[in-house]
């Protein structure tokens, strides 16, 4: 993966797409300040750690859910180097069982594909049809950092203008606490 080596303050000057331009001018509109990079299309969580090398900041691990009758959705938040298990999340919400949900409904509410998802997209749920789930260790670092509408740049910005942001998004997060060790 190559990664732009330039850490850039704010919105890039050339037009990008549709949905990052969208991100950009509500970022810019709220006031908040940012830093980007910008990088070949990022998969793993071994990208991203290449990615926070340049950042300068820890990339959160963002995933898409949904209950087991597909119609409620959740975007969980929380820190990239902890492992998942659905069932602690499950609990927590009160759901039967959580999978991951499908690209057609991430395409629907957050205008985004997989593996490029983060609370950045929730500007496009207007209907608030995806609940934003915050693992409580994820607010404990002073900033947070996602892709803003594709996965080829990251963008990193405080802690709170990022809480800030998801609630000018209608979005009030869902606080949990899962579990560093899983059985």
């Amino acid at each position: 993966m190559t990664i732009d080596p330039t850490r850039y303050s704010g919105p890039p000057a050339e037009p990008r797409s549709e949905q990052e331009n969208a991100i950009y001018a509500r970022l810019t509109e709220l006031g908040i300040p940012f830093y980007r990079v910008d990088h070949e299309h990022a998969d793993t969580m071994e990208d991203c750690l290449a990615i926070e090398k340049v950042l300068g900041g820890k990339i959160c691990k963002n995933l898409f859910l949904c209950n087991r009758q597909g119609t409620r959705f959740y975007l969980l938040m929380m820190p990239g180097d902890k492992p998942f298990k659905t069932k602690y999340l499950s609990a927590q919400l009160g759901c039967a069982r959580l999978s991951f949900a499908d690209a057609g409904h991430m395409a629907e509410y957050l205008r985004t594909v997989p593996g490029s998802v983060s609370a950045l997209e929730l500007l496009f749920d207007s209907e608030g049809k995806v609940q934003l789930v915050i693992d409580r260790d994820l607010l404990s670092d002073d900033t947070v950092s996602g892709h803003p509408g594709f996965s080829t740049s990251t963008v990193r910005l405080s802690r709170d203008d990022m809480l800030r942001y998801v609630r000018a998004a209608g979005h009030e997060p869902t606080v949990v606490d899962l579990p560093r060790e899983i059985e």
